[in-house]
């Protein structure tokens, strides 16, 4: 564990939307909340599950780290309102903001129920919009800060399974932050996108849409099947997306903003 008070985020409040984690093990967004608390980072644990962040934030505070949880549904302004508030009235500011929400429901455009193609969007687009809408005039008091958007291969490759809300959430989202790294760049607000390739995580495990679609709904063929597609021979983990998202968050990517910064293994260089 690193120095909390010469860590890469000394100093830094952090508000880790998606801090929670949907099944045993760690989540991008879990992982994210525990390493940039490692770092010297002050962590606010977001998430629609509170007793999830709150176990998120039990961990950094067991490890000796300042964590609260908080309740946030990101799709509705009022609940993300709320989450913001409560992350300023507790640190002062917010430095870093960590967006890790995401659903990822199988289908393509002519299978998938016009209601989930709704639910979708509004969790993984506007979402991020409502993070940054309401973060955004703060980092700007505050004299800048870093939003981390994790975004996916989804949202630049066709990567053999069906699921059109995801690839078009995840295009969008990355569209928009390089429109809102450019807007805010003079305002020393850097908007980054991290985009993992194939993991292995709580959320894929519990996806009955994606076993089905990869081992007939066999969870371990699944995971020979994601390992045998990538160059590397295997998943990353959210440790791998947490260490992209740590350096972005941190002074070492000071003039680094609009990014899209694949963490995938090699994959998309020859995606089959």
């Amino acid at each position: 564990m690193s120095d909390r008070t010469g860590g890469r985020l000394a100093g830094k409040a952090a508000l880790v939307v998606g801090a929670g984690s949907v099944g045993p093990g760690w989540g991008n967004g879990k992982a994210a909340a525990a390493l940039f608390a490692r770092e010297g980072a002050r962590v606010c644990c977001a998430d629609i599950n509170l007793d999830a962040a709150e176990q998120t934030a039990g961990i950094i505070r067991a490890e000796g780290g300042e964590a609260f949880a908080v309740q946030a549904d990101v799709a509705d302004a009022a609940s993300v309102e709320h989450m913001v508030a409560t992350c300023m009235n507790a640190f002062g500011g917010i430095d870093v903001l960590d967006n890790n929400v995401g659903l990822a429901e199988v289908g393509g455009v002519v299978e998938l129920p016009e209601a989930e193609w709704d639910r979708v969007m509004s969790i993984n687009l506007k979402g991020a919009y409502l993070t940054m809408k309401h973060v955004i005039p703060h980092m700007v008091v505050r004299g800048g800060g870093s939003i981390i958007n994790i975004s996916s291969i989804a949202a630049i490759r066709y990567t053999g399974v069906p699921y059109a809300t995801y690839y078009a959430s995840k295009a969008a989202l990355n569209h928009l932050t390089r429109t809102t790294a450019a807007e805010y760049a003079a305002r020393k607000v850097r908007v980054n996108a991290v985009l993992p390739g194939l993991m292995k995580t709580p959320m894929v495990e519990t996806s009955a849409g994606l076993a089905g679609a990869y081992g007939d709904g066999d969870v371990e063929a699944m995971w020979a099947a994601r390992d045998a597609q990538v160059p590397m021979g295997h998943m990353g983990d959210a440790w791998d997306v947490a260490h992209a998202a740590l350096f972005l968050a941190s002074d070492e990517a000071r003039y680094v903003t609009g990014i899209e910064l694949l963490v995938d293994g090699g994959i998309t260089l020859k995606y089959s």
